[in-house]
């Protein structure tokens, strides 16, 4: 294994700049035709694989919609995982986990150890209980070659209320997420492990990205963002965004070629924006 950090610069620049979400919600589950069950679950979760896995650079599974289904939910994640990783792509497990202690390591086993069924390449994590009650991700994500995305700087309009807040220094709190995930990746060729997540919805970051880090940026396609948009948002540190999008793929399904086709198209225009 290399680092988290060599795999995703490789992926990038070998398959192009794109996540593509995994998220079998009820109103996606419909268009395709699909039932709101495990059977539908499964077809969906089997048929995106099938058609990204062994082109786009990141797939990145949201846990909470196979948790909805129970145990059997989370077995057809594990089997995801798996048989995404096994075609060459990237996986970063949606799992957004935060707390202290004991239980954020073991948070951390469950995703980020090699030895558990839902192992990926890396998680999201929040950072919100303070960022060094993170350690025990950092940690294993390091020992395991794995990498890590904070929330820092969220598409969601209620973001600004907790991420732009301003501390005693001077200093916001996202730029201080920001500023340790600058740290942990420190010296780090030819991509630091540890990332944060930055919305491509903001009309301005107002904020130095410069971490030596990926930053995956959603809001793309749905939410109202574009590719176009990176370059304002991102300025110089476009080149390590990983641009993230789930709808305005997805929709295109259940047709293997026609989520090809659309995934391309968002590569394509990636690759137009930051010429």
């Amino acid at each position: 294994m290399t680092t988290f950090g060599t795999r995703l610069r490789h992926a990038m620049d070998t398959r192009g700049q794109l996540c593509v979400g995994i998220d079998p919600h009820a109103a996606l589950l419909s268009a395709w035709g699909l039932g709101d069950d495990l059977a539908g679950l499964e077809t969906f979760s089997r048929t995106v694989v099938e058609a990204l896995a062994d082109r786009v650079a990141v797939l990145k599974p949201q846990a909470a919609f196979f948790e909805r289904f129970g145990s059997k939910g989370v077995a057809v994640l594990e089997r995801s995982v798996a048989d995404a990783r096994a075609a060459g792509a990237l996986v970063l497990m949606d799992a957004k986990r935060g707390d202290i202690g004991s239980t954020m390591a073991a948070y951390a086993e469950a995703f980020l150890s090699p030895g558990s069924p839902l192992f990926s390449d890396a998680v999201t994590v929040s950072p919100y209980l303070g960022f060094g009650s993170l350690q025990p991700a950092l940690d294993l994500a390091r020992a395991s070659d794995a990498g890590v995305f904070a929330l820092a700087l969220t598409s969601n309009p209620e973001g600004f209320e907790v991420q732009r807040a301003v501390g005693p220094d001077g200093v916001s709190v996202a730029q201080g997420v920001l500023n340790r995930l600058a740290a942990e990746n420190k010296g780090a060729e030819p991509l630091g492990s540890f990332g944060a997540v930055v919305g491509a919805t903001l009309a301005d970051a107002g904020a130095d990205l410069a971490i030596n880090g990926p930053l995956l940026a959603p809001g793309i396609g749905a939410q109202g963002a574009t590719m176009a948009d990176l370059p304002r948002v991102f300025g110089a540190e476009v080149r390590n965004v990983v641009p993230s999008v789930s709808r305005d793929v997805l929709k295109h399904g259940p047709s293997v070629n026609a989520l090809r086709q659309a995934a391309q198209r968002f590569v394509e225009e990636y690759a137009a924006a930051a010429m």
